[in-house]
């Protein structure tokens, strides 16, 4: 029978095979150097190697940390040990394999006045591969950064260590619950929360998952997802590479129609339970949402999350760009290692015809957006993780035709102008947003007195309606109130006409509508008639 291992599990059965190959420089990127020694220590010894670790407080010590083979802290003085290590006779009582985890290399071996040291690491990456057998010595470094200087990519096998995954945030929640008392324990994780327990943890380091834990054990005396994920709300908040997202209260019920999206949303949402997991249901990847601005696409993002019960995430991708070469990159990537670490959520790509534009038709920002462009493709059709990918866009045609290939999306849905049936869901959600549920508003007539208005526009007539009955001695609103708002307004059906005329030929071979379609549906018209 196989036993199923961990990420980290994985990454460190890699590493004792490099070891085993003599590969003379592992770069491990990670913020977790506990956690990743200790592995670290496993493949090692795995391997027949003793591990020594060295920083710039303690010098170079034994692996518990307590045996200190030397105080120096200068880094030039532990790569002289390492060098002394592999030149012991294979034949000598004294030959022994070491693996050296350097924890503060970066910034020993960075800019001209370190330059020796740098030196002494790249001789040393040369000459390790072909020392005896007996007397091999491996060099690994600990770094939160991948950026290996030019001089040592030759030589540096660079790994990035993945945050735990739900077998060892599991890990982390049975250490919390067995260090409480015997009359706390059986409280401390009711029935059902468990599984939401883990899942509000995923994307965390074990360090940060444990104080997680610990904080709701010591306010709550049971571990609480939702205080949970509170606490993960910060801790994303603190990466700045994504946006944590307040889903809209209400779920799928705050949109006003789309009734075939709606169904087909219903159906996909079943994939996040324990249930599919168990019957290996593979994770619906996403979907791409075509149409004019104001037809509601965000609103949809912001509403899944809340209807399904997983994080909304927003990746702003022109938040991620920087003046400094390669950090743009690196900020996607690193956005990218968190979402496939949290889990199920909902990852919100909106407007992604700007974020991207440029990538296929050239721009002045030195390649950014094409090197964007090419990994979010890539993790698109590879991805793994419980991510539902919902990226807007108001105009297909700048969008690059490599997104829009079947494997990227699960579906690509049309938005287009509410029909009559929708306008009055819209009208009736709006007002009781606006806190006037008990307004006696006719549903239809407002309907069709916005025919060709956007979903934003019919929103918008509700405080424009207000304003006007607040004026008229604070009673409450009409219907008349809002149909004579909207005769002020000429809709976006008029003033881009041609845009959307051109989006819905578009739409009629391209992607699939998000509503039902209608008979009998009049011709959009202006909301106000003008005098020529």
């Amino acid at each position: 029978m196989t036993i199923k291992q961990t990420k980290s599990q994985q990454v460190a059965a890699d590493i004792a095979a490099l070891l085993r190959a003599r590969n003379p420089l592992i770069w491990i990127v990670t913020r977790e150097e506990a956690r990743v020694e200790r592995y670290i220590f496993e493949a090692a010894a795995s391997a027949n190697y003793v591990t020594r670790t060295w920083d710039c407080a303690q010098g170079v010590v034994g692996f518990d940390g307590k045996n200190k083979i030397d105080e120096t802290q200068d880094i030039g003085s532990a790569l002289a040990q390492i060098e002394k290590a592999a030149k012991v006779d294979a034949e000598s009582n004294y030959a022994q394999r070491y693996v050296w985890v350097l924890r503060d290399l970066p910034v020993w071996i960075s800019g001209a006045p370190f330059a020796q040291f740098l030196r002494q690491l790249r001789n040393l990456s040369r000459s390790l591969p072909s020392v005896p057998r007996a007397s091999a010595q491996a060099i690994i470094v600990l770094s939160p950064n991948g950026e290996v200087p030019a001089e040592l990519a030759g030589h540096a096998t660079v790994i990035e260590w993945p945050l735990p995954d739900r077998d060892e945030v599991a890990t982390v929640l049975d250490a919390a619950i067995a260090s409480l008392p015997d009359d706390l324990k059986d409280g401390a994780a009711p029935n059902g929360t468990r599984e939401a327990a883990i899942d509000a943890a995923v994307g965390l380091t074990s360090d940060e998952a444990a104080g997680c834990y610990a904080k709701s054990l010591v306010q709550l005396k049971r571990i609480d997802p939702v205080a949970v994920s509170q606490e993960k709300k910060r801790v994303i908040a603190r990466e700045r590479v994504l946006e944590w997202v307040d889903p809209v209260a209400g779920g799928l019920d705050a949109v006003g129609g789309l009734d075939v999206l709606k169904v087909w949303l219903g159906a996909r949402k079943s994939a996040y339970s324990p249930a599919a997991r168990a019957y290996g249901l593979p994770s619906p990847k996403g979907m791409l949402l075509v149409g004019h601005p104001g037809t509601g696409k965000s609103l949809v993002a912001k509403t899944v999350s809340a209807a399904w019960g997983i994080p909304l995430l927003r990746l702003d991708l022109g938040a991620l760009k920087s003046k400094f070469v390669g950090e743009s990159e690196g900020n996607l990537r690193k956005a990218l290692r968190v979402i496939e670490a949290i889990g199920p959520c909902v990852i919100w790509l909106d407007e992604i015809e700007k974020a991207l534009q440029g990538a296929t038709s050239g721009s002045a920002d030195g390649g950014v957006s094409a090197d964007a462009l090419g990994a979010i493709l890539s993790w698109m059709q590879e991805r793994q993780g419980g991510a539902f990918v919902i990226a807007t866009a108001n105009n297909i045609a700048a969008l690059p035709p490599e997104l829009l290939r079947k494997g990227r999306f699960d579906e690509i849905f049309f938005v287009d102008l509410p029909n009559v049936q929708e306008r009055a869901a819209i009208i009736q959600t709006a007002v009781v947003a606006n806190g006037r549920k008990n307004a006696e508003i006719d549903a239809k007539a407002v309907a069709d007195a916005t025919n060709g208005f956007t979903g934003s526009e019919i929103a918008a007539l509700v405080p424009e309606a207000l304003f006007a009955a607040f004026g008229d001695g604070a009673r409450e609103i009409t219907t008349a109130d809002i149909v004579a708002a909207a005769k002020q307004i000429v809709p976006l059906s008029v003033t881009a006409k041609d845009k959307i005329d051109g989006l819905r030929e578009w739409a009629k071979t391209k992607a699939r509508k998000a509503t039902s379609a209608l008979e009998n549906e009049p011709t959009a018209t202006a909301g106000r008639a003008i005098d020529l």
